[in-house]
């Protein structure tokens, strides 16, 4: 199957308008909490929820950025002892991060005002029509990421 240029490019259009629309919800929620957190760092450590502790190099390359980055969104949930972090078993050297209880309380806020905002922005869609959307999207997501080239290495 061939999408049209036109399909394409709407599709496109539409997916950046809802990242720029989670973005702006997400600034806005993080932003109102203690320590304004940057999005990027909020959303790290949400992922650290999803996956359990973790090596900053493992992050970088869920969320696909330069270890770097990484690097500058841990510095800033622990001065906000957000995260807990400890050497490695196997090489100390390295570090594992993974959320204090201070984050799971905040990720917890978090979490149901999220639950909040997009229950009253699709007040009127059926929960199958949700699931329908979401399964959708992640298939979408899937081909969309098997057709990334890494950066850097990454994958």
């Amino acid at each position: 199957m061939t999408l049209s240029e036109d399909a394409s490019l709407e599709l496109m259009r539409q997916l950046r308008v809802a990242g720029q629309l989670q973005h702006a919800w997400i600034s806005q929620s993080w932003q109102s909490e203690e320590g304004g957190l940057h999005p990027a760092a909020a959303m790290l450590l949400s992922d650290l929820m999803q996956h359990g502790e973790s090596r900053p190099s493992e992050l970088a390359k869920r969320k696909m950025v330069d270890i770097s980055v990484v690097s500058r969104q841990i510095a800033q949930l622990a001065a906000a002892g957000l995260i807990d972090r400890r050497p490695a078993p196997e090489d100390g050297r390295a570090a594992l991060v993974s959320v204090s209880a201070a984050g799971e309380a905040m990720m917890k806020r978090w979490r149901q005002q999220h639950i909040d905002f997009v229950r009253g922005a699709l007040h009127d869609w059926t929960d199958d029509e949700v699931t329908a959307l979401t399964q959708r999207l992640e298939l979408m997501n899937e081909a969309l990421r098997a057709a990334v080239r890494p950066v850097g290495g990454m994958a």
